[in-house]
């Protein structure tokens, strides 16, 4: 589950204190139980902390739900033209959510129970083509300390399939150059070892050499690559600066951090990758998960079929 910015702007109130107090409970009872991440538990309060200031404009709280008002709030979000997804996944938090309750006897009933969750057809991920990467990876300025990290943070990326937050939270404990391995620490704090192959080491042991040191000054940090203040770099600047150097390379695509993690899925699985084997490296629960690349992968077949083949 992540965070989305689709409904930033009905997360500036917060709701009366009582339903506050039963989200709080309710995430914090999550964390113990599955060890879920800062992300998902934010999402969780975000879906619940927007339903709940809608039940508090009706005169409601959370303890007075009923089927008829989580209608009426699905007819309320359609007509604020929020998103499909953004809906199925407030349904998905609402749905625990008002388990967790009843588990807990804060209600005798369920309202969720008669609520159907919506039938969403699952979208391909963007992806990149091999050309497309290589001149993002060549975009950085490697004869700076930005361009130099920026570059090895890319090498890394697209070599490990790593998640955004998994890329700028690495620290040097994780890495093993000797071995060519990352030892991750993924959703639900699941460990992982991902290769992570000899360019992108070759690239973060020069980077290592003395930039790395240049951006924390005198200041004493673990993190792999620190932001120009010498701290955890956020998600936003990364995101940016991806974008930054698609443009630089004449790439018009959507480019997120994210979209190099599908490239890292879809060409291994286009030189014949293992599918179980891409899931244990993207760190994925269930492998429906990372099917959805062998349909991406699929396509790119046909296409070079028709190009190439005599009857294509």
């Amino acid at each position: 589950m992540s965070l989305k910015s689709d409904d930033k702007r009905f997360t500036r109130r917060e709701p009366q204190s009582d339903d506050a107090e039963l989200i709080r409970l309710f995430v914090d009872a999550i964390w113990l139980e599955e060890g879920l991440s800062k992300n998902t538990q934010a999402s969780y309060r975000r879906d619940l902390s927007i339903f709940a200031c809608w039940l508090n404009d009706q005169g409601q709280c959370l303890l007075d739900v009923d089927t008829l008002m989580v209608r009426q709030y699905l007819l309320w979000r359609f007509e604020q033209h929020l998103r499909p997804g953004s809906t199925a996944r407030f349904l998905s938090s609402a749905r625990r959510f008002f388990r967790y309750l009843l588990r807990e006897s804060y209600i005798s009933a369920d309202p969720m129970l008669l609520i159907e969750m919506p039938k969403k057809g699952r979208s391909l991920p963007k992806t990149l083509t091999e050309a497309d990467v290589e001149s993002i990876l060549q975009a950085p300025d490697v004869g700076s300390v930005l361009g130099l990290r920026d570059r090895a943070m890319l090498e890394t990326l697209y070599a490990s399939g790593l998640r955004v937050t998994e890329l700028i939270s690495l620290q040097l404990g994780q890495l093993n150059l000797e071995l060519g391995v990352i030892r991750v620490v993924g959703k639900g704090a699941k460990e992982r070892l991902v290769p992570l192959g000899d360019e992108a080491v070759r690239w973060i042991k020069e980077y290592l050499g003395g930039a790395r040191q240049a951006l924390l000054s005198h200041m004493s940090d673990e993190t792999v690559f620190p932001s120009q203040r010498g701290s955890v770099m956020t998600r936003q600047t990364f995101w940016h600066r991806i974008k930054r150097y698609a443009l630089a390379s004449g790439i018009e695509k959507n480019i997120s951090p994210h979209v190099l993690r599908h490239a890292f899925a879809t060409h291994l699985l286009n030189h014949g990758a293992d599918l179980r084997v891409v899931q244990m490296m993207l760190g994925h629960s269930d492998l429906s998960s990372t099917q959805i690349y062998t349909h991406v992968a699929q396509q790119r077949l046909q296409s070079l079929h028709q190009q190439h083949h005599p009857r294509g």
